[in-house]
């Protein structure tokens, strides 16, 4: 089952402010505090009726609905928020897999959907009542489908889907519904006359192979109500990122540096608050034209801690900046470093120092 928090950032805020439930909520950097060219990181369904959305510029958020209760950030308490989550619904399942801050899987082992739907009801009654917590679920014996159907699921609900209901499930849903179907693959589809899952399912795959690589093969695959996929014990949290947005676009290299360093600690913080490490870098800049650039390398094993993350961040930044001054020059509006790769911590990474400071003394 997937388990998806509702609105998490809001939701932690409403926790410690009950006045806040019923209103319209914005989770982001305050416009009354002064020109912003941050954006929403999370707001209530209530904030969204007007039409306000997550990554939605907070300029435009405000226009939209100017009555809302806006909140600045607090990471560190929706970092022990998560941590919380995890411990109840390890209660229900040793096999626990965060894949952001507030989704994760658990695998459970029941005989019928029937069954399978109890333990998603307790989960879910279990974190509204103990956390104040609201959360959306989807079972089904597919990874990618219990995705699928936790969205369809939001707010608040639950939907199973059984192993030979996959096909009929799926079937009426826009191809875009599947996640890793973004924009430019759904167009590839639409261009082929491909707009609903249904449609995928009638394709022979050597035909949307051709159009999208290996991809395709295993669309068709879960169009037809068996997807290819890994088993769920293999997996891991994928990644986390954050970024910064200046107030003023930026041309020069010293405030560039100085912003993904300052990003690349408070990430190192928050995954070593969560027990993970990384085992690849990237860095990505939007330009003044809105444009975005990004690079990413693979480390050579997993790490951790601020410095790591810090200095790997700051040479692929550097590497873009300087390709970027041997040609166009654009200022940099937004910068963002992600940690992807990554694996839980057993132990504390070992480090040149213990071993040097062992070692004094000796010949």
């Amino acid at each position: 089952m997937y388990v998806d928090l509702d609105a998490f950032y809001v939701a932690c805020e409403k926790r410690d402010r009950p006045d806040l439930e019923g209103r319209p909520v914005i989770v982001g950097p305050p416009p009354a505090a002064g020109p912003t060219r941050g954006v929403v990181l999370s707001a209530s369904y209530e904030a969204r009726r007007f039409g306000v959305r997550s990554a939605m510029p907070a300029a435009a958020a405000a226009r939209l609905c100017p009555d809302a209760v806006w909140v600045a950030p607090s990471f560190e308490k929706y970092g022990r928020a998560s941590e919380e989550v995890r411990t109840v619904l390890r209660r229900y399942s040793e096999e626990v897999i965060p894949f952001s801050i507030d989704e994760a899987a658990v695998i459970v082992d029941r005989p019928t959907p029937e069954a399978a739907r109890d333990v998603a009801a307790s989960i879910q009654q279990a974190l509204k009542e103990e956390l104040r917590l609201p959360a959306s679920l989807g079972v089904s014996p597919s990874r990618v489908v219990a995705k699928i159907a936790t969205d369809r699921a939001k707010p608040g609900g639950i939907v199973v889907v059984a192993p030979g209901e996959v096909a009929s499930f799926l079937a009426p849903m826009p191809v875009r519904a599947v996640p890793g179907v973004g924009p430019k693959t759904g167009e590839r589809l639409e261009a082929h006359g491909v707009r609903t899952i249904g449609d995928l399912a009638g394709q022979h795959p050597s035909e949307i192979s051709r159009w999208l690589g290996g991809f395709g093969r295993e669309l068709v695959a879960l169009a037809r109500g068996h997807p290819e996929e890994s088993p769920l014990t293999d997996l891991g949290p994928r990644s986390r990122s954050t970024d910064h947005t200046f107030l003023e676009d930026v041309d020069r290299w010293e405030e560039i540096e100085a912003a993904v360093r300052r990003l690349a600690e408070s990430l190192a913080e928050s995954l070593a608050q969560e027990g993970l490490r990384f085992g690849a870098v990237g860095v990505g800049f939007r330009w003044q034209d809105f444009n975005r650039t990004q690079r990413v390398r693979s480390l050579t094993g997993a790490q951790e801690g601020p410095e790591s993350l810090a200095e790997h961040a700051r040479r692929l930044a550097q590497e873009l900046w300087e390709a970027e001054i041997a040609g166009a020059h654009r200022a940099v509006r937004t910068v963002s470093v992600r940690a992807e790769r990554l694996v839980e911590r057993v132990q504390r990474q070992a480090r040149l120092d213990d071993f040097s400071k062992g070692a004094v003394g000796r010949s």
